[in-house]
């Protein structure tokens, strides 16, 4: 049945569900008392969703809280073990993947090395290679922690380069540096059979996945625009706007940052990647002289050229001089990243930018400050005095977990039920939750 809005019952029922479910994650736990001002539905109705809930596993008592003269009040709360999503960060080292319960307790890891012995690095993309590692490290993951796959909500997966869809074939990648050209990563896992039908694929780009996560749970909470720099082997960027939709990727580490300048990885020349991204960072430290340690993988040789720039004192206060070489070509990678983020404050005007990925971690604070220096010095001065630099706070694990948000967040705007065929977007009162959960 129809309503003179044109939504039917049964999206007033998900729509409540929806409702009652997001309260009780973000704020819970909650007694049925306070989900009615929560959610602004009657007792009848909160009472109703309740019993649902409750009763398909989805919901569970958390003990009670005392009343003002009455009985105690029962408190609710979202069960952990109602559903399961597993996250996947295909990274440019290595594929990650991690296996969640709805609270995002992490219950099993499985990482899979990208490695090759030849003279061309895109070997180690092989489309092959990768859909092994997601098709064993799923396995493993369920296995390791006694998970039935048919209870997984979800696999979220976290993708270097441009996602497309398609009616034919799903998500379709494009990742232009590590040689994936119109990769339907999606058929091809539903063709291995790795998973049920029934079971979902969500796929997007990596920055992007970082940034939900950063922006729902870790340093991006309290602001109504971030940017989140993803720093690896390249770099890449999201930005998540104030009305807590979906974050947009955007291709930031292929801006010109100099004209005829350095070959990127993507082909062009004179990219911010090709002079900001570890790779390109430890090749010109090799150009200028530098001797990267061989045989050793990208996050080893960056920790190296780290130590030589900036050598730890020994118990006397006293240590080595700093590598002239190492120290000089971090000095001027700051700098490129300066002017690159300073881009992103002109043309975004974000309230926070926020460094996450392997090689911003490992850079830490006291490359930032330099970063954060030139950027302010490059960008307007008006978004720039408005603007705070900072790392993120959820480590190297945020590209899964914000992966693995990827299907939790589809199955809440469903209302907890997992059988529609068809992505449900997720409206003004799921949006108004996360917001609220970021001011906490």
């Amino acid at each position: 049945m129809k309503m003179r809005s044109g939504r039917t019952v049964r999206d007033l029922r998900r729509e409540n569900r929806t409702a009652v479910l997001q309260r009780l994650y973000f704020d819970g736990p909650l007694s049925r008392f306070a989900l009615g001002p929560a959610t602004g539905l009657s007792s009848g109705s909160v009472s109703n969703v309740v019993s649902e809930l409750v009763a398909e596993g989805l919901v569970e008592e958390a003990g009670s809280v005392d009343s003002a003269g009455g009985r105690p009040r029962t408190l609710l709360r979202v069960s952990a073990s109602s559903g399961y999503m597993i996250g996947v960060d295909i990274g440019e080292t290595r594929v990650r993947v991690e296996l969640f319960d709805v609270a995002l307790t992490e219950l099993a890891r499985v990482e899979k090395p990208l490695e090759t012995d030849g003279p061309n690095r895109l070997d180690r993309y092989d489309v092959g290679v990768v859909v092994t590692h997601l098709r064993e490290g799923i396995r493993e993951v369920l296995e390791e922690a006694g998970i039935a796959a048919e209870r997984l909500l979800g696999v979220g997966i976290g993708v270097p380069g441009i996602v497309a869809g398609t009616p034919e074939d799903g998500a379709v990648v494009h990742g232009q540096t590590i040689g994936w050209d119109a990769v339907p990563l999606e058929r091809l896992l539903r063709e291995s059979r790795i998973l049920p039908e029934t079971v979902p694929y969500y796929i997007d780009n990596g920055a992007r996945t970082l940034g939900q996560a950063e922006m729902w749970f870790g340093a991006g909470r309290g602001a109504q625009s971030v940017a989140v720099v993803l720093f690896g082997s390249g770099v890449g960027a999201c930005v998540v706007g104030d009305d807590m939709g979906p974050a947009r990727a955007v291709e930031w580490g292929h801006l010109t940052v100099r004209v005829r300048g350095r070959r990127c990885r993507c082909g062009a020349r004179g990219c911010l990647e090709a002079y900001a991204g570890a790779e390109a960072l430890l090749q010109r430290w090799a150009e200028a002289g530098g001797r990267p340690p061989e045989g050793v993988d990208e996050e080893t040789a960056l920790t190296a050229m780290l130590a030589a720039a900036y050598p730890a004192p020994d118990a006397t206060g006293e240590g080595p001089e700093p590598d002239a070489t190492a120290l000089a070509v971090l000095e001027e990678t700051a700098e490129y990243l300066g002017a690159g983020f300073s881009d992103l404050i002109n043309l975004f005007q974000p309230e926070r930018i926020l460094v996450g990925g392997w090689a911003g971690l490992q850079l830490g604070r006291r490359f930032l400050d330099s970063v954060t220096a030139h950027a302010t010095s490059y960008a307007l001065a008006y978004p720039a005095a408005r603007v705070r630099i900072d790392l993120g706070t959820l480590g190297p694990d945020a590209v899964t977990v914000g992966a693995a948000l990827l299907p939790l967040a589809d199955f809440f705007a469903r209302g907890g039920r997992p059988e529609a065929t068809e992505p449900v977007e997720p409206g003004p009162a799921w949006r108004t939750a996360l917001r609220e959960r970021s001011v906490q």
